[in-house]
């Protein structure tokens, strides 16, 4: 994504917990190491952006609610900074009001809100932050991530309609960063599968 971005033209400024294994060419993003739950951090990312993409999510060890607890944190920076959009990424677990699930689809939501349920629970809690938010917001939803080259030929529906069960990351990435300047999905969370 990070390259992807940079390749495209767009100023990038990137909150990582690590930046020491970050390795991007020129034109180099602006690096700020930090945490998603540090208020400081986030908003030091945030100022002077036109859009947020905030892909982070739950890891082993991760605290419960890491996605609202940070989703939160960007949203309040973003208000103090004037940014309006924001696009984040979740899974095809979280529902939205246009899925027409099958039989499948139901048993896999079924199997997660089990097996990961509190993961789930994150992401809801992330939704109901920026759906309370007033933002320009995106939830771009992914099923199974591939390691396959992208094509940039990939189907954006809704689970159960004009959907499939897989994408690769790079696909994935090309449909994420096409919504920093589209505004066809604000306040929506469309799947995108090949």
């Amino acid at each position: 994504m990070l390259a992807r971005a940079l390749a495209a033209g767009y100023e990038v400024r990137a909150l990582v917990r690590d930046p020491g294994p970050l390795t991007v060419s020129s034109p180099a993003p602006t690096v700020i190491g930090g945490d998603v739950l540090d208020p400081r951090a986030v908003g030091d990312t945030v100022a002077g952006s036109d859009v947020v993409l905030s892909l982070f999510g739950q890891v082993k060890g991760s605290p419960p609610a890491l996605q609202t607890d940070g989703t939160r944190n960007i949203v309040d920076a973003m208000k103090r900074h004037g940014v309006g959009r924001i696009v984040t990424l979740s899974g095809g677990g979280l529902s939205a009001p246009l899925d027409r699930p099958k039989l499948p689809d139901r048993i896999i939501r079924f199997l997660l809100r089990k097996f990961s349920g509190p993961v789930l629970a994150d992401a809801e809690g992330h939704l109901e932050v920026l759906e309370a938010s007033g933002l320009e917001w995106t939830v771009v939803r992914g099923p199974r991530l591939t390691e396959k080259p992208g094509s940039q030929s990939y189907r954006v529906g809704w689970v159960g309609v004009d959907a499939s069960t897989q994408i690769s990351r790079d696909d994935l990435a090309d449909f994420i960063l096409t919504q920093a300047e589209d505004r066809t999905y604000v306040r929506q969370m469309p799947f995108v599968s090949t």
